[in-house]
């Protein structure tokens, strides 16, 4: 789930914005601290997408924070916005922390929801750099406020449904909406999720089995995974060389 952690000293405020924030996206997962050392014993705990955090803390800066979270290399580049009332301080904290924008206090639902829409189809539109393959994710739209993550190296394959795709996982089958598969290809960006035929795009770590329905068209099999996907002629050389060269069965 999406999460967000909201760092403000002043409960009233953060109640405020934590209402504002599930009036817009209910399905956000909401933490929340009012110091620096509670902030950073959730973040060093969890799994945190987004960063609001108010600059003028009572106990320390809330740019100390921010800079104490960029140590964290998981969060070297996360999204981090500042709260304020004083937008003279924002020149210093975006120069030192690399902060992605800053809301005005008191709160606009209107500012809030054009941040909030900014940064997430940001992350939706860009997946995490991290050089390990099982690090990385994808992050599917679900609906215009609900999203959820989801190992890319879990994907089984992805079917085009008419203007929308749906993402089939070891653990189970999500609908992407509004997306085409030429650009799902493009945020998952791995060598081994690969178009398998105009509506398809496979994982060929999960094939299990090929079988020939025709002269252009094959069926994918997935183990212990009911659907299948297709495999049209022009892709063949995608997938069934290795394929054969790994041993798996490919019915002629």
């Amino acid at each position: 789930m999406y999460s967000i952690i909201l760092v403000e000293d002043d409960s009233m405020q953060r109640e405020i914005l934590k209402t504002m924030i599930h009036s817009i996206y209910e399905s956000i997962n909401i933490y929340e601290a009012d110091s620096e050392s509670s902030a950073l014993e959730i973040i060093k705990n969890n799994d945190i997408n987004m960063f609001f955090i108010d600059i003028g803390l009572k106990e320390s800066s809330g740019l100390d924070l921010a800079m104490d979270i960029r140590k964290i290399p998981k969060y070297e580049f996360s999204q981090l916005v500042f709260l304020t009332t004083h937008v003279e301080y924002m020149l210093q904290a975006f120069k030192q922390t690399h902060c992605y924008d800053y809301i005005l206090k008191p709160y606009s639902k209107k500012n809030v929801q054009a941040m909030l829409n900014k940064l997430i189809d940001r992350e939706i539109n860009n997946l995490s750099n991290e050089d390990n393959d099982l690090n990385k994710e994808l992050i599917i739209k679900i609906r215009a406020t609900v999203f959820i993550r989801v190992k890319i190296h879990d994907i089984l394959f992805i079917e085009v449904k008419g203007r929308d795709c749906e993402i089939n996982t070891i653990n189970g089958s999500y609908t992407y909406t509004n997306i085409s598969l030429k650009k799902i290809l493009e945020l998952i960006n791995c060598d081994y999720i690969v178009q398998s035929h105009k509506s398809f795009a496979v994982n060929k770590n999960y094939i299990f089995k090929i079988e020939k329905l025709d002269i252009r068209l094959s069926s994918i099999y997935f183990n212990k995974y009911p659907k299948t996907a297709l495999l049209g002629y022009r892709f063949k050389s995608n997938i069934i060389q290795e394929f054969k060269q790994v041993g798996r069965c490919y019915v002629e």
